[in-house]
């Protein structure tokens, strides 16, 4: 087994710790810890160790699931590579088709596990092709892997493709698992994957839309023999999820959740009217996103995403990320605009001064 390094994060620990600004993160910015009780007692695991049985129901109803078809977890990631480890090399088989761009994650872990093929979104407006998602389906394709809303494009697949990928995969007899954790930052969201059916599987966190990265905090919830799997699985990984995590997303879902959702969905729509006024007045082009994120046309004068990019975290001290970490797309890169207005603003700014100077 082998796994691809993970450009990305590569990127990010090569210019985030020096840089001034970080116009590449994906998620709303972060919320202080001051505004929660952060005492959760006894520092011991979290029993049991897929998490508290009532806090799970909960979280179950919200999709329709009971308790034990959810698994909390050390933030989407570890949600996503335990459901990878649940479904591929098993009777499920060993084939994935993923929905591409992507968080690369979403494609390199299947990849070290199985076989994945690739389906790319539509360039024009990144929709997605329905029709190469059901040319890709073989008999031992396990899972169908979708990013909705999508990192980086942003783009925000309608709840009739997700039904329509979802009937093609349970076709099959394979599983559709959508990473949703950008989800509840649409002013709208629709109906979450793991709602539509036995062959649903829904992963998110509160890291995106709830500003709270640094609880590491998620859940998968789906069919209750993926999630049991799954659950072995996490007894060979974090064998729990945090403590601290559980406490303050118990607070974070109940009485504060409507005032988070609300104050970051705001905080999202001022800045995507920001840095889309950015993009008109420098000539750029973007399928205007939902969520924080999207993914944005090289300017003229430079070669391509990369060298762009790179002359912009030397010259102006604001890291983006270019379109090469999520696939062959050289002439785009991708743009965060979650962080706080003032460093926003600064960070587009600088580099527009960048783009003015070449």
């Amino acid at each position: 087994m082998d796994v691809s390094p993970f450009g990305l994060e590569r990127w990010f620990a090569e210019y985030e710790h020096d840089a001034d600004i970080m116009l590449a993160e994906s998620g709303i910015r972060s919320l202080p810890a001051d505004r929660f009780d952060l005492d959760p007692g006894k520092l011991g695991y979290v029993i049991p160790t897929n998490g508290d049985p009532e806090f799970r129901a909960d979280v179950g109803a919200r999709y329709g699931r009971d308790a034990d078809e959810v698994l909390f977890t050390v933030g989407t990631q570890e949600a996503n590579f335990l459901t990878f480890l649940s479904l591929l090399n098993s009777e499920h088989g060993d084939h994935a088709v993923v929905v591409t761009p992507t968080y690369q994650a979403l494609h390199a872990v299947p990849e070290a596990f199985g076989e994945v093929t690739r389906v790319p979104l539509h360039r024009e407006d990144w929709s997605v092709d329905v029709e190469g998602v059901k040319e890709a389906i073989r008999d031992d394709t396990a899972v169908v892997v979708l990013n909705n809303p999508n990192n980086p494009t942003g783009n925000y697949h309608d709840e009739a493709t997700v039904r329509e990928l979802y009937d093609l995969a349970a076709e099959h007899d394979a599983y559709l698992l959508c990473d949703e954790v950008y989800r509840l930052l649409a002013e709208e969201p629709i109906t979450p994957a793991a709602t539509l059916g036995e062959y649903g599987i829904s992963t998110t966190s509160l890291t995106k839309a709830y500003g709270l990265a640094g609880l590491r905090f998620g859940w998968v919830v789906g069919d209750e023999d993926v999630v049991e799997q799954a659950w072995r699985w996490k007894d060979y990984t974090t064998i729990s999820p945090t403590l601290f995590g559980q406490h303050v997303a118990k607070q974070a879902l109940g009485e504060q959740e409507e005032d988070i959702l609300t104050e970051n969905r705001a905080l999202a729509t001022e800045h995507r009217e920001i840095v889309a006024d950015w993009i008109d007045e420098h000539g750029l082009d973007w399928h205007e996103p939902v969520g924080v994120n999207g993914f944005v046309t090289v300017p003229d004068g430079f070669a391509d995403a990369e060298e762009f990019c790179r002359v912009v975290v030397e010259e102006a001290s604001v890291v983006l990320a270019p379109g090469h970490l999520f696939g062959p797309y050289e002439d785009r890169f991708r743009i965060g605009f979650g962080l706080p207005t003032a460093e926003l603003r600064e960070g587009l700014e600088r580099v527009g001064d960048v783009i003015e100077n070449h």
